[in-house]
């Protein structure tokens, strides 16, 4: 029986920090799209963010090591936070393509808002020949202006990229971040070990 390459999801961020909405994500799409693992890739300097209030990038490289320790199919990569200077998608997925074997297919996975945004991407076009895209949306999600932008890139680009409804986990970091500093609880908000870690490590104080 002729093996078939391995089919892995990305999911990039800079998890600061990682939740359960992240983890379930995930769980859905991996076993959506059949995939073979998925790779958590924490950013090292998101040229995005005001970088004066990101978290050090090995905190968040740990807290996603350990939210993600009890998945066999979840794998952390720490390109990105052992990078020099600014993370850009585009050099992430060359290094990929480096680890992995020729016939590796890649599914960079993404909310619905992200797609959007693609074209301001560093190399968007070399980024589109690199990977597919997931676009994750909630249930009964119509826009127009979604709809439209995902069959221009389709035509003018020949990108590669399915949408994915999935139920609307209402959890972001910043939500978290701001319990923490209010002294609040965010127990079955993030993994018991994230929690732990920032308790530890006195984050987000």
């Amino acid at each position: 029986m002729e093996s078939r390459g391995l089919k892995i999801g990305i999911c990039g961020g800079t998890f600061d920090p990682i939740h359960l909405g992240h983890l379930a994500i995930a769980e859905l799409v991996r076993c959506e799209f059949n995939l073979d693992k998925v790779l958590f890739i924490p950013s090292g300097m998101p040229p995005h963010k005001d970088l004066r209030i990101v978290t050090d990038a090995i905190h968040r490289l740990n807290m996603v090591k350990c939210a993600v320790s009890t998945n066999p199919y979840f794998e952390v990569v720490s390109v990105e936070t052992q990078r020099q200077g600014y993370s850009y998608t585009v050099d992430t997925l060359k290094e990929l393509h480096e680890m992995y074997q020729p016939d590796t297919q890649f599914y960079y996975i993404i909310g619905a808002d992200v797609v959007m945004d693609l074209l301001t991407w560093k190399s968007a076009e070399e980024v589109f020949g690199l990977t597919k895209f997931i676009a994750v949306m909630r249930p009964g999600f119509l826009d127009e202006e979604f709809d439209a932008q995902i069959k221009a890139l389709r035509n003018k680009f020949n990108i590669d990229i399915t949408s994915f409804e999935a139920p609307l986990i209402e959890i972001s970091s910043t939500f978290i971040r701001n319990r923490i500093i209010k002294n609040q609880s965010v127990k079955y908000l993030v993994n018991e070990c994230v929690e732990e870690y920032i308790k530890n490590n006195n984050l987000y104080l």
